[in-house]
């Protein structure tokens, strides 16, 4: 099993997400008006109370201050301008109030600021909003909104923020945003959004961010995007993409974060990337079709905090000079044709804010150099599986004692697994799979309380279990299949009690009997102890294991009956028991266990009559 990082976008957009949250204007004092002319403040009191009856739900109280014991101007969530005591600002942001936003909201026509994030408002964002003329932000981020954007958004000139992010609109989006020539920011991620990113956005003079990450959005990116000169966030990933990124786009000075991660997009970068976007500080172009070689240039980029160049088609070599980055924290080169050097390893130890490399199948062959061990002691996840590396594990891999997750598995690594392994003490993943490593588990292991999966299959692993796994009370995967492991699976394994999803001890050479004590693994999915050497009868305390879904066995020496205590395995759905030395009846109990799909009961001296309802339905 490969260790990868798949919420890297989820990562990405709540980065995005806080950065534009920090990224406000002061709002200007209200001017006062032209004229006296309705409506009047009455008109506001009577639309923030049209506002509160359309909540039907709210947990905290906060609008029990919305009531004539207190002039509107002075209830929560509401601030008026001081001349004419209209409402200014209606933020109601974080309270999880539930219910729709009424069309009376329209008569608050002196709003500025609209924030009703992090709530669950439903229904559609009403049309009324085109009557806010002097509106600035509006934020309903984070809500259960649907409809389409109304297009008489338009009319609200002064508009600079537009945030409808995590939300349920549909439609594209409006090309009469267009109009909108004071727009700063424009924030529609997490949508349902189709059609493509509107060729407007080449008018919006001043816009600095535009996030419409995870929606359905296809198509090209539009060359006007390149006339944005004050653009810093343009964050398109997780769409349908296609074709080339305009070179315009990689001209904008300014930007910051770029990312067009899982997307159909093609083409090669540029080679002066670095000196054009000198700003960059997250370039995350992962899951595309972009191909060539990496540019050298990109050492120019010296505020990069994040290069995710993940699954695309890019060759050559790794460019050494992106250890002068010093600023780097995620690197992320998998699944690429990046050639079989790993020397530029060793020029990575200049990046002392090092948090995240992730190498996995760019084909690497070769020695892992030591000099690994001199990476930044910040490092928390470092992937290197599905590759061709060969050689010892380098002892000074445990200089990284703040490792969280260790993926090597899928190479050739040999030797043993390093007792210094035991200083990582908040390791959580660690997979050694798939190599020819060979010698004993060291028993260092059971340092690792943190430890949450262990993966060591298909290795040459001998000896038995150490007895100081008992220790690693938080693992819920424990895979040491396909070794040579021996002797009695010692009965700290099944004192595990966090084992909820894994415990993989097939295909060694394990003797004795399954313990009774099964049964402490109350919570594991999965099972399997098959071609093993383990004899004696089935414990009947295996029915008590009520959450197996996998339940593998075969290919022992187990005798005895098939206990009727599998009846109670009810979320069973594979159960194998075959080239055993099993007799008397199958428990007529198995019939009713209503997911079983998959049951092999064969090579066996099972007698009488055979079920003939559930999985023996024929």
């Amino acid at each position: 099993m490969k260790l990868h990082n798949p919420n890297f976008l989820a990562l990405l957009c709540s980065a995005f997400l806080h950065i534009i949250l920090l990224f406000t204007v002061t709002l200007l004092c209200l001017k006062p008006a032209t004229s006296s002319a309705t409506p009047t403040n009455e008109t506001d009191r009577l639309a923030l109370l049209k506002f509160k009856e359309s909540i039907d739900y709210d947990p905290y109280g906060i609008l029990s201050s919305w009531n004539d014991s207190f002039h509107f101007c002075n209830w929560h969530g509401i601030t008026c301008g001081r001349r004419h005591q209209r409402v200014t600002n209606l933020e109601l942001q974080g309270h999880n109030l539930r219910g729709t936003i009424p069309p009376y909201i329209g008569n608050l026509t002196f709003l500025r600021a609209i924030n009703l994030q992090n709530n669950s408002f439903y229904g559609e964002i009403p049309k009324e909003v085109g009557q806010f003329f002097r509106l600035r932000d509006l934020n309903l981020t984070n809500n259960s909104l649907g409809g389409e954007i109304p297009t008489n958004l338009s009319s609200c000139s002064e508009l600079r923020y537009i945030r409808v992010s995590n939300n349920k609109l549909i439609g594209k989006i409006p090309k009469e945003l267009g109009s909108l020539t004071k727009l700063i920011s424009l924030v529609v991620a997490r949508n349902n959004f189709i059609g493509g990113i509107p060729s407007f956005l080449g008018n919006l003079s001043l816009l600095v961010s535009f996030s419409a990450t995870e929606n359905d959005l296809e198509g090209n990116i539009p060359e006007s995007v390149g006339r944005l000169k004050s653009l810093s966030y343009f964050i398109v990933g997780g769409n349908k993409l296609n074709g080339t990124v305009p070179s315009s786009l990689y001209n904008i000075s300014s930007i910051r974060i770029l990312s067009f991660i899982q997307n159909q997009l093609s083409g090669t970068l540029p080679e002066n990337i670095g000196h054009t976007l000198s700003n960059l500080q997250w370039f995350s172009i992962s899951d595309n079709k972009f191909f060539g070689s990496i540019p050298s240039s990109l050492c120019n980029a010296s505020k990069l905090q994040v290069l995710a160049l993940n699954n695309n088609s890019f060759v050559g070599s790794i460019p050494t000079n992106l250890g002068s980055l010093q600023d780097l924290e995620y690197l992320q080169l998998s699944d690429n044709k990046l050639g079989k050097d790993l020397d530029f390893l060793t020029s990575l130890r200049n990046c002392s804010k090092m948090d995240m490399l992730e190498l996995v199948e760019i084909q690497f062959e070769g020695v892992l150099p030591s000099s690994i061990g001199n990476l930044s002691t910040q490092l928390t996840e470092l992937y290197l599986g599905g590759n061709k590396i060969s050689g010892t594990i380098p002892v000074a891999l445990q200089n990284l004692i703040n490792l969280i997750i260790l993926g090597m598995e899928e190479n050739v690594f040999t030797g043993m697994i390093p007792t210094g392994f035991g200083k990582f003490r908040k390791m959580q993943g660690l997979a050694l799979s798939k190599n020819k490593l060979s010698g004993k588990i060291p028993s260092s292991i059971g340092n690792l309380t943190q430890l949450a999966e262990l993966f060591l299959s298909q290795n040459n692993l001998e000896g038995s279990i150490p007895p100081s796994i008992g220790t690693c009370q938080s693992l819920q995967k424990l895979d040491v299949s396909q070794n040579k492991l021996s002797g009695v699976i010692p009965q700290q394994v099944f004192q595990i009690f966090s084992l909820s999803l894994l415990l993989n001890l097939s295909h060694n050479s394990f003797s004795g009997k399954l313990p009774v004590e099964v049964d402490s693994l109350k919570i594991i999915n999965s099972l399997d102890v098959s071609k093993n050497n383990l004899s004696g009868e089935i414990p009947t305390t295996i029915g008590n294991c009520l959450n197996l879904v996998y339940l593998g066995l075969q290919g022992n020496s187990f005798n005895g009956t098939i206990p009727s205590s599998m009846a109670s395995l009810k979320s069973l759905e594979h159960l194998d028991v075959s080239q055993n030395n099993l007799s008397g009846l199958i428990p007529k109990g198995l019939e009713k266990l209503s997911f079983l799909k998959y049951l092999n009961i064969s090579f066996n001296n099972i007698e009488g009559e055979v079920p003939t309802k559930g999985v023996f339905r024929m």
